[in-house]
């Protein structure tokens, strides 16, 4: 978020643990939806077995990180860098009305549903102190929460459109316009995704800024792409180079 760019830090939930080792990271990118092949024993009406199914575990911090970038990743001209203080100051902002709070964050201490595990990443040019800054963050859920989580993205964009007000530490910012961005080419291969471009004034009430929010979805995990600037400037999206680095990294870990 603008004027904050230097001052990472967040709360986090424990992620939760026990989650099956041998799981891979989500269904199928083109399976549609987070239904298993495994389930419970039952019986039909004729009283013979049958099998219900049941949603594939959430994959465990563990696995997401090794399906996201590393410390140090080159991305083209930008870096990829671990949160020294654990992730974006942004994920502890909350949004007024609270429906709007999916396009401010996703972050299991202000938004449901909660998050089995995540994992997060800073994508910048380390030289430009005033640059990009794109925050990519994976997260796993249980129970179809990855679905649930574009379901209400999609309502905020639609409900929210005209404006909301972010809540921030000591201060407020001011959204005056919420717009669909383009999505990236990859989407197809994907369950789901969202993009939006978000005008905004900023704390002082004197300048307009802009900020891109990508949400893509692949069974139980999210790929969440937020850029920022800390300028006027409209960089016109999330880098697609950015985007689309992330995806392949995640696919080759799914094997």
């Amino acid at each position: 978020m603008y004027g904050a760019r230097k001052q990472r830090i967040r709360r986090r939930r424990p992620a939760v643990v026990a989650i099956a080792a041998a799981m891979a990271l989500g269904t199928s990118a083109c399976g549609g939806g987070e239904d298993g092949a495994a389930g419970s024993a039952g019986a039909n009406k004729d009283g013979k077995a049958s099998v219900k199914p049941s949603a594939p575990a959430a994959p465990d911090e563990a696995r997401l990180k090794a399906a996201s970038f590393t410390d140090g990743e080159r991305v083209g001209t930008y870096t990829a860098s671990a949160y020294v203080l654990d992730g974006p100051l942004g994920d502890a902002y909350t949004a007024t009305p609270a429906g709007c709070q999916p396009l401010v964050s996703l972050a299991g201490e202000v938004s449901d549903p909660d998050p089995a595990a995540q994992t997060q990443r800073k994508v910048d040019i380390p030289d430009e102190l005033l640059g990009l800054t794109v925050d990519v963050t994976l997260r796993s859920y249980a129970n179809g929460g990855a679905a649930t989580v574009m379901k209400t993205l999609d309502k905020a964009g639609r409900d929210c459109a005209g404006g909301f007000t972010e809540q921030r530490a000591v201060a407020a910012a001011k959204y005056l316009k919420v717009e669909p961005a383009k999505a990236p080419a990859f989407a197809a291969e994907a369950d789901g995704a969202k993009a939006y471009r978000f005008t905004i004034l900023d704390v002082k009430g004197q300048e307009k800024l802009y900020e891109y929010l990508t949400v893509v979805r692949s069974g139980t995990v999210t790929l969440a792409f937020r850029a920022e600037i800390t300028s006027t400037k409209d960089i016109g999206g999330v880098p697609a180079e950015i985007m689309a680095a992330q995806w392949a990294k995640f696919r080759a870990a799914k094997g």
